[in-house]
């Protein structure tokens, strides 16, 4: 044998090394582009969800705060159809089979209290009385003490 022959190493598998090699290449620049993209993926989906969470309290706020400006006006139809779905919406948020609330603990357990003169208020409404004004308002002063946030 020639000293030429004997100084080549032996090369086994080649092209399987360079598969593999281009596979572990092709797997890092893959996850050097997947990790960052996740986590600014998740981090969009939970400010998307703080998104949701506030819109859910604000519409809930709006349809009472509506019903209250209807029924002072005298609208008492508007305002029964509007406090009703209040009612609606928050019976759902309070309900444990729901599973997510947008409202902590004590906020449920306050505004179970509110619940408790639904059947009157609406029934007074569907009257088209005017003491159900004053109760409306009542109701909206009492939601905004217990969600904790000031009256406008």
């Amino acid at each position: 044998m020639s000293t030429v022959e004997q100084s080549k190493p032996p090369q086994t598998y080649p092209r399987i090394k360079r598969i593999v090699i281009f596979a572990g290449i092709v797997i890092v620049a893959f996850l050097a582009g997947l990790v960052p993209m996740w986590f600014k993926a998740w981090g969009r989906a939970n400010e998307r969800d703080a998104a949701q969470h506030e819109l859910r309290l604000c519409n809930m706020q709006l349809t009472l705060a509506s019903a209250t400006i209807s029924a002072r006006r005298g609208e008492y139809e508007a305002a029964r159809q509007a406090t009703s779905d209040f009612f609606t919406a928050l019976s759902g948020q309070l309900e444990p089979t729901s599973g997510m609330s947008d409202f902590t603990s004590p906020q449920r357990d306050g505004l179970k209290l509110l619940l408790a003169g639904r059947d009157e208020l609406i029934t007074l409404l569907a009257r088209g009385d005017p003491a159900s004004a004053d109760r409306m308002s009542d109701l909206y002063t009492a939601y905004q003490k217990v969600i904790g946030k000031p009256q406008s």
